[in-house]
C-alpha cells in the first residue's frame, strides 16, 4: 500500500493522477499547509524540504518501506516500480522523457507558480512581478505548443509522465490565461489528457472543499 500525502495542488495532482494511472491502490493523507502542517517533525522526516507531495510505500524495493519527495522523483519512482510504458527504458525514448521532465520542473512549475502567485495571492499588486511571470507563462506555453504541433505528447507520439508532470501546471494557468486558444496545439493535448478517467479522478484528489 502506498500512503500519498498531498493537497489540492497541481504539484500534489501529479502524483494522483500517477497512481490511478498505474492503478495502484493508495492511502490519501491530507496536508493543510494553510495551517503549517507540513513543518510537522513527523512530515519533516517523509520530506526533507516540507512540502507535498510525497510518498511511503509500505513495500519498497527491497521489500522494506521507503518514502519518496519531490513529484518528479515519485512519478519517476512509480514507473520503475511497475515498469510502466509511461518511462520508457529505450536511451533514446528515456532521454526525450527526461528532457521535458526537467522542462516542467525547471521552467513550467516555477513559472505557472509565481505568475499564480502575483496574480491570485500576493497581498501586494505588483505590476512588473505580475507582467513578468505572465508573460514568461505565455513564453513556455509557446515552446509548448511548438512541439506539439510535432508530436502528439510532450516526449514523443506516447503519453508518459512528461505529460502528467505538466498538465496540472496547465490546467492551473486557466485561472489568469483563460484563452488558449493562440496555443492550439496545447488545447489538443490539454483536452485528449483532460479526457482520460486515471486524469479526471486524479485530479480530484483530494476533493477540494
Amino acid at each position: 500500500m502506498i500512503d500519498l500525502y498531498t493537497l489540492f495542488t497541481p504539484n500534489g495532482y501529479k502524483v494522483s493522477v500517477m497512481l490511478e494511472e498505474l492503478g495502484l491502490p493508495y492511502n490519501v493523507h491530507v496536508i493543510n499547509i494553510s495551517k503549517n502542517e507540513q513543518f510537522t517533525p513527523e512530515f519533516l522526516k517523509i520530506s526533507p524540504n516540507n512540502k507535498i507531495p510525497a510518498i511511503v510505500d509500505s513495500e519498497g524495493p527491497d521489500g522494506k518501506p521507503i518514502s519518496v519527495f519531490e513529484s518528479a522523483a515519485i512519478l519517476m519512482y512509480l514507473a520503475q516500480k511497475t515498469k510502466s510504458p509511461l518511462l520508457p527504458t529505450d536511451p533514446r525514448a528515456f532521454s526525450k522523457v527526461m528532457e521535458w521532465s526537467f522542462f516542467q520542473m525547471a521552467s513550467v512549475g516555477p513559472m505557472f507558480g509565481q505568475m499564480n502567485h502575483f496574480v491570485r495571492f500576493a497581498p501586494e499588486k505588483i505590476p512588473y512581478a505580475m507582467d513578468r511571470y505572465t508573460n514568461e507563462a505565455k513564453r513556455i506555453l509557446g515552446v509548448m505548443d511548438k512541439r506539439l504541433g510535432e508530436s502528439a505528447y510532450l516526449a514523443g507520439p506516447n503519453y508518459t509522465i512528461a505529460d502528467i508532470l505538466t498538465y496540472p501546471w496547465t490546467v492551473s494557468a486557466l485561472f489568469i490565461i483563460p484563452d488558449l486558444s493562440p496555443w492550439p496545439n496545447v488545447v489538443r493535448w490539454q483536452n485528449e489528457i483532460g479526457a482520460r478517467p486515471a486524469v479526471q479522478k486524479g485530479m480530484n484528489v483530494p476533493p477540494k472543499p
